[in-house]
């Protein structure tokens, strides 16, 4: 865990306990002493790939530097019903605090881990590789992404600002391929970017466009070409950028798109309608 994720992590506990806990746990105060240890394990309720023990305990030890976190398990492990995760032991007002956070964002991170080794599994004896979006939920997205990566995903762009991907509206405002492409490119030199360049493009002639600007671009998206479509465009692509997929594609014809050889696929839904992954947090009394 680099730095700035940790940064970005211990921010967002703060606002998370800021929202969940606010004056105080009255539940936890009025029913259980202040001085009280006991111990928890975090339970996997459902089989799936494991996502966010390296964030989880950071949380733990984040609100409370004093729990003790016995580690069974890590990111990317296939678990199945009955696998315990972690134990944690320490003050039982900790604890509770912590629990809600804890399983949210590890359920949150497993499902999405989860369904990504599914797509990856579709992808198999390919050169293709999935990739994410920005249709994540606001506020955990560098979560989200995390989860996509452990999953055996690949992470797209994290936001507006580490990449020139001009899509179709973009095209349309701009007046065209060439003169988006044209304002890109003079952009970037102007100020001294150093980020790549994607355009979509939504037929064979905004393609060719494309094609006779290769020294201003370095990756194409086909949105929403047939993987027939696909597999013609890669072949007129023929290495000269970087290629990927996008629009419609499904759980179903993810693999045909990756048999016509583009290099990228992205997947909203890796990250905008998953189901997370059932895991919960058992206490016991020491």
């Amino acid at each position: 865990m680099d730095r700035n994720f940790r940064e970005r992590l211990h921010q967002f506990v703060e606002l998370a306990m800021m929202e969940d806990v606010g004056e105080g746990d009255h539940t936890t105060l009025s029913t259980v002493s202040v001085a009280q240890s006991g111990e928890a394990k975090l339970l996997v309720k459902e089989s799936g790939i494991l996502a966010g023990v390296e964030v989880g305990i950071e949380i733990i030890q984040y609100i409370d530097p004093a729990i003790e976190v016995e580690k069974l398990l890590s990111d990317g492990d296939q678990v199945m019903i009955g696998d315990i995760v972690l134990y944690m032991r320490g003050k039982i007002h900790s604890i509770l605090k912590i629990e809600r956070l804890l399983l949210n964002v590890m359920q949150r991170m497993s499902g999405i881990a989860s369904r990504t080794r599914e797509y990856v599994h579709l992808l198999q004896g390919t050169s293709t590789q999935v990739l994410d979006t920005r249709k994540t939920t606001p506020g955990i997205r560098f979560l989200e992404k995390e989860a996509v990566r452990i999953g055996g995903g690949a992470n797209h762009r994290f936001g507006l600002y580490d990449m020139i991907l001009i899509k179709d509206n973009h095209v349309d405002y701009a007046g065209g391929i060439t003169a988006a492409l044209n304002s890109a490119f003079s952009y970037r030199a102007a100020h001294g970017l150093r980020i790549p360049i994607e355009i979509e493009v939504r037929n064979e002639q905004e393609l060719q466009e494309v094609l006779d600007s290769t020294d201003k671009v370095d990756r194409v998206m086909l949105d929403n070409f047939t993987p027939e479509e696909t597999e013609k465009a890669v072949n007129r692509i023929a290495g000269r950028l970087i290629t990927e997929s996008s629009g419609g594609i499904t759980f179903d014809t993810i693999r045909a798109y990756a048999l016509a050889g583009v290099d990228y696929i992205s997947v909203g839904a890796l990250t905008h309608s998953v189901k997370s992954l059932d895991l919960s947090l058992k206490a016991k009394l020491i």
